[in-house]
């Protein structure tokens, strides 16, 4: 370790490397219900102004462990998760990872395609899912793994709402559907088995696109997790002192929990771990209303992307507020620009430090400190028990201040894709760095700048959007002969897609594809250009060659 180049600003800036390991005999599961109770007397979260304690959440985690052991799933089920930040999630989350099955984060954005694709790869035995989601699906039948379907609305635990009616359910013969809030309710006896579980048993199956396009699921263990929030416990002590959070201390969750980052750095490092409340912002994009709960709950720690520290700093609303309590803001998930970065700290008198990680590294790789107190405008070091390398085309490293691929090895990095051996060996060196597929370099200090995405991948607010996934579906519509898609910047949302289309009927219109795609596609995957052009350029073997597209715009490109 001393040979590597960060070990000096970690001295600076007051991160100490030799980082608590977990018990090897600790589990997530064992983490959770020792921890609930350590801070069953602090709140746990704020949802809609009403709080939670860790002590409800443990009660209620509980009977809802017990409640998914009664159905019959055998250990190692998988169970699909597809809520927002609403106070179910963590419920869920816990119950699940302490009734010894494998949770399956959901993006409750997804079209029902997509849907369908995540819940028959992980072999989903069961759904939780928002009442009005779960009406709107037409096709569970083909799910035949799919054993039951769980419903609840956002309201159940703040006001009384009548029991769910299931209009569709009787088109699932083969499926039994149940109501969240009475699950809990029907449960008088807690009296779940605690399971035997191992720290290298898969605990989370997070779906990631990798760098081919096709979903994949990064399968993360307890120690992946429970390594991570160790790692991370690092900066937050060089920060704050090995202490725990008072009752007035929040975390502002508005980062989605399906997400790797909200669901690692938000639940668990900072709540679980730390005792901080998480104040649940279930629709982030209402800045109105995200303003109000600010105000009401002054964060002190409020990890974001771009697109909202941007967003939230152009607000007049939220410039007039009272920043006082902020006292450290985290970025992640896309690249952090500069304009935003001095915006946000003139508005709120906070810096932003930036970090790096994927779905495969559980999530964090690297961190800028925040003793730093400035923007470096790198993704910072890496962090403590993390090796990183920059490793050129033939997988050889790559001197300093030289591009090449970004390598990460640490306890933090992923077993493999579920089910997917070959994936699996495509992304891992012979000596176990996971090639991220970033290109990036790295200075005299052990700052990492990223430079580049090694595939087309496309970043749009921190969210993968994977050009062979759009031009897949694209190609599906009858009116288009060929397409291609590829990365714009925008200054809103660091890339966003732009289509190039090659008409198989002129009558083809903007409109009418993005009818088509809104059908099939989340909004953050939806093309913002679209350019209808005569041909696509090709190599002679008729490979089309995104890298030979403009990317330039015009006024008439510009799509939604």
């Amino acid at each position: 370790m001393s040979s590597q180049p960060w070990m000096e600003e970690y001295k600076k800036w007051n991160i100490n490397p030799e980082f608590t390991r977990p018990d090897p005999e600790k589990t997530l599961s064992t983490t959770i219900a020792e921890n609930l109770v350590k801070f069953q007397d602090k709140t746990a979260f704020i949802y809609l102004d009403r709080k939670f304690s860790y002590h409800d959440i443990d009660m209620y985690s509980q009977k809802l462990a017990s409640y998914l052991q009664s159905l019959g799933l055998t250990a190692g089920s998988r169970i699909a998760v597809m809520l927002p930040n609403i106070i179910q999630y963590p419920i869920a989350t816990f119950a699940i990872i302490r009734a010894g099955y494998v949770l399956v984060n959901v993006n409750p954005m997804y079209t029902q395609r997509e849907l369908y694709h995540q819940l028959q790869d992980s072999g989903a035995e069961a759904l939780i899912i928002l009442g009005q989601t779960l009406e709107q699906l037409t096709a569970l039948e083909e799910c035949r793994q799919l054993k039951y379907v769980i419903s609840t609305h956002p309201l159940d635990f703040i006001q009384e709402q009548p029991s769910a009616i299931y209009s569709q359910a009787a088109q699932y013969p083969d499926k039994q559907f149940s109501d969240f809030r009475q699950a809990i309710n029907q449960v008088k006896i807690i009296d779940f088995e605690l399971p035997v579980q191992h720290q290298e048993d898969t605990v989370i199956l997070q779906y990631t696109g990798g760098t081919t396009g096709v979903s994949k699921g990064a399968e993360l263990s307890h120690r992946n997790i429970l390594f991570n929030i160790a790692q991370n416990s690092t900066v937050f002590i060089s920060h704050f002192g090995d202490r725990y959070a008072t009752e007035n201390e929040y975390v502002f969750c508005a980062l989605p929990l399906y997400h790797i980052y909200g669901f690692t750095i938000c639940l668990f490092s900072y709540g679980l771990s730390r005792g901080f409340a998480n104040v649940l912002i279930p629709n982030p994009r209402d800045l109105d209303a995200l303003a109000d709960q600010y105000q009401k709950h002054p964060p002190t720690v409020f990890p974001g992307v771009n697109t909202m520290f941007n967003a939230l700093a152009h607000h007049s609303r939220f410039r007039e507020l009272d920043h006082s309590r902020l006292k450290t803001t985290t970025g992640g998930g896309a690249s952090i620009l500069k304009n935003t970065a001095e915006l946000w700290h003139e508005v709120t008198g906070c810096q932003i430090y930036e970090g790096y990680g994927l779905s495969e590294t559980s999530p964090t790789a690297t961190f800028n400190p925040p003793l730093s107190r400035r923007f470096s405008g790198t993704i910072g070091l890496p962090l403590a028990g993390t090796e990183i390398l920059i490793l050129n085309d033939e997988g050889k490293p790559v001197e300093l201040n030289q591009a090449g691929e970004i390598a990460i090895r640490g306890p933090q990095v992923m077993k493999g894709y579920w089910q997917q051996s070959e994936a699996t060996a495509q992304v891992f060196t012979k000596d176990g760095f996971f090639l991220t597929g970033d290109i990036g370099c790295m200075d005299e200090q052990g700052y990492i700048t990223i430079l580049d995405r090694k595939k087309d991948m496309i970043l749009v607010s921190g969210f993968n959007v994977y050009p062979n996934e759009l031009e897949g579906v694209l190609s599906r519509h009858p009116k288009i002969l060929e397409c291609a898609v590829i990365g714009i910047d925008d200054e809103k949302s660091g890339q966003v897609p732009k289509a190039f289309i090659v008409k198989q009927d002129e009558n083809l219109t903007q409109d009418e594809v993005m009818t088509y795609l809104r059908q099939q596609l989340t909004s953050y995957k939806l093309p913002k250009y679209i350019e209808f052009v005569a041909g696509l350029p090709k190599s002679t073997v008729g490979k089309i060659l995104r890298r030979e597209l403009p990317r330039t715009v015009q006024p008439s490109d510009k799509a939604c």
